[in-house]
């Protein structure tokens, strides 16, 4: 029997999946030292979109996270989420770069990343970027079902992933879609083509499978999961490592984690969600339906909420059985960012409009021009593709290339003199947010359940009927009493 290790996910994808990255700065900080004991092999600590969404919401500076948390872990190497090649919007190529520079600076040396049709072919270059600068690359082999995505499309994406020699590979199963059944048949597919490459294996709750496939994963050969910590396990994100560490054990493996150091951890985010509202991850109900549209779960969320703007909230149901056709006709692209928000998109006006591409956006054209992918151009509906650029608004995207300008040319734009760090987050936050950031001061400070007292003292004060409190232990005492300003 071998030994097990996890890779945590709690303060990215568990963070961005079941709270969409609400956690404040001072909330992670508070007990990042105690996740540190618990023996990951390494943690997702970073991804880009922090920037917009911190500067945004939470009037935080996501580089406080980087240089502060970043000393906080001395036991686990951090890992970035991303590339060299950004997933939706064309960000240039040198901030990109920059940011990988200056995440490794901050011994960040590990990232994972993906393209939407696991095209190995752009991979090659970035990976040999990202190696010059110091990160290793974990190369993502993303699952999906169509009737395309067959054993010998696998079998060969592996041999492509694996040909770029990456650090590792890591089977990406997104939207839950994984059964255990096709995890037993495919999973040794992929550990067969891709040799001698360390593979990891990452899957989401979506359908409730994910666990169940995680320990067929271990019982074929794979050494190495990707886990978070509850409440920010389960529902939309990975599962429980509590539950996968139990059940590893008892399949006469070796978990290589600290389940009693991580209890603290679980106590302080369940204390949290409580306090700000946030949902606890649970594990989901089995739905068949995800298989006909493959819509992600957050995705789902967002398009209800504009559905609702707009009031057809009732159409939701009509709009994901029409993103199962508009899948089928875009060549059953993977369903992952950008790719799932084309299709949505077009399924959500196909039904608003009432005529199926009546009207069509620009990503959709430039999808069907293979902007975002060659793939896309052979394995489009050819109908579909000759309506959506037989329309004039087809003819301004032809032949255009997205822009990469220098880094010279980008810092133009920008304030003269300002940091590196500073010239990546105006880039992805904006001049106005960031200016309003120079008042904001450090993170706010969070108890990490190391202080119960304090913690005790705080809840009582916010009891409005209790004038007066008296604590007693050997040694000690304590009396609070509310008095009025008169």
């Amino acid at each position: 029997m071998s030994e097990i290790h996890f890779i945590d996910t709690t303060f990215r994808d568990g963070n961005q999946s079941l709270w969409a990255l609400n956690m404040p700065i001072g909330a992670m900080l508070a007990i990042a030292e105690q996740t540190d004991k618990a023996g990951f092999e390494s943690m997702e600590f970073f991804v880009s979109i922090m920037f917009k969404k911190y500067v945004h919401e939470h009037k935080e500076n996501p580089w406080d996270w980087v240089r502060l948390g970043s000393k906080k872990f001395t036991q686990t190497r951090l890992r970035y989420h991303g590339g060299m090649h950004s997933a939706f919007e064309k960000t240039p190529s040198c901030i990109l770069k920059l940011l990988a520079e200056r995440l490794v600076s901050y011994g960040i040396t590990v990232t994972r990343m993906s393209n939407s049709w696991n095209d190995y072919d752009r991979f090659k270059e970035e990976l040999d970027e990202l190696t010059a600068i110091g990160m290793e690359t974990v190369a993502n082999l993303i699952y999906t079902v169509s009737p395309r995505h067959t054993d010998e499309y696998f079998a060969q994406k592996a041999r492509d992933a694996a040909a770029m020699k990456p650090f590792r590979i890591c089977f990406k199963d997104v939207g839950g879609l994984l059964s255990p059944e096709r995890a037993r048949t495919l999973i040794p597919i992929i550990q067969k083509n891709i040799g001698a490459t360390p593979l990891e294996f990452h899957a989401h709750c979506n359908t409730g499978q994910a666990p169940l496939c995680y320990l067929e994963a271990v019982k074929l050969g794979v050494h190495t999961l990707h886990t978070s910590v509850p409440p920010l396990a389960n529902g939309s994100g990975q599962p429980s490592i509590f539950n996968i560490a139990r059940n590893v054990r008892v399949l006469g493996h070796t978990p290589c984690v600290d389940e009693k150091a991580l209890e603290p951890v679980r106590n302080y985010f369940m204390d949290l969600a409580r306090k700000k509202g946030f949902p606890v991850g649970k594990p989901m109900e089995y739905d068949f339906g995800q298989y006909l549209h493959q819509v992600p779960g957050g995705m789902i969320s967002n398009l209800r909420h504009q559905l609702k703007i707009v009031g057809l909230e009732d159409k939701l149901e009509e709009v994901l059985e029409e993103a199962g056709r508009v899948r089928a006709e875009f060549g059953y692209p993977i369903m992952v960012t950008p790719l799932s928000q084309f299709v949505g998109a077009q399924a959500a006006i196909n039904v608003i409009f009432g005529e199926r591409y009546k009207e069509v956006v620009d990503q959709v054209i430039q999808y069907a021009l293979g902007i975002w992918g060659k793939e896309a151009t052979r394995v489009m509906d050819r109908n579909i593709k000759d309506k959506i650029l037989g329309r004039p608004r087809a003819k301004d995207w032809e032949g255009w290339t997205p822009p990469d300008p220098s880094l010279a040319e980008v810092r133009r734009k920008f304030p003269c003199g300002i940091s590196d760090e500073e010239l990546i987050l105006r880039f992805f936050a904006g001049d106005d947010p960031v200016n309003a950031l120079q008042s904001a001061g450090k993170p706010r400070e969070y108890l990490n359940g190391k202080e119960p007292l304090v913690k005790l003292i705080e809840d009582i004060t916010k009891h409005k009927t209790c004038d007066q409190v008296y604590i007693s232990r050997p040694g000690f005492s304590l009396r609070l009493e509310r008095r009025s300003h008169a």
